[in-house]
């Protein structure tokens, strides 16, 4: 979980998080540590106070940013999304995506 690097970054302390999400500090200190799963809509709250993904609140992703926030080089959100899943591959499935995508853009 990325609460604690998050929050450090901007410069807050566990108390001030947890009022802002409404939970007690010693419940964002357990969610920092890993000794407690935030629900659902405490995920929620931290991923829009840190206008993140819940994705990259919990590691299933390196991409801090949300969809819809990422603008670099106009990609749009379909784009992203397949830069997001292309990642999570090992190296053997990109290269065996890649040969997919060469043999469909010369058909």
């Amino acid at each position: 979980m990325r609460i604690k690097e998050l929050r450090l970054a901007k410069g807050i302390s566990q108390q001030e998080l947890a009022d802002v999400i409404h939970v007690t500090q010693q419940s964002v200190n357990k969610y920092e540590h890993d000794l407690s799963i935030p629900e659902l809509d405490i995920l929620i709250a931290c991923a829009n106070y840190f206008d993140t993904s819940i994705d990259y609140l919990v590691n299933e992703t390196d991409i801090p940013y949300k969809y819809e926030n990422y603008t670099a080089n106009n990609v749009t959100t379909s784009e992203n999304r397949l830069l997001e899943y292309y990642r999570l591959l090992n190296p053997k499935a990109q290269e065996s995506l890649l040969s997919f995508m060469d043999a469909a853009i010369k058909k």
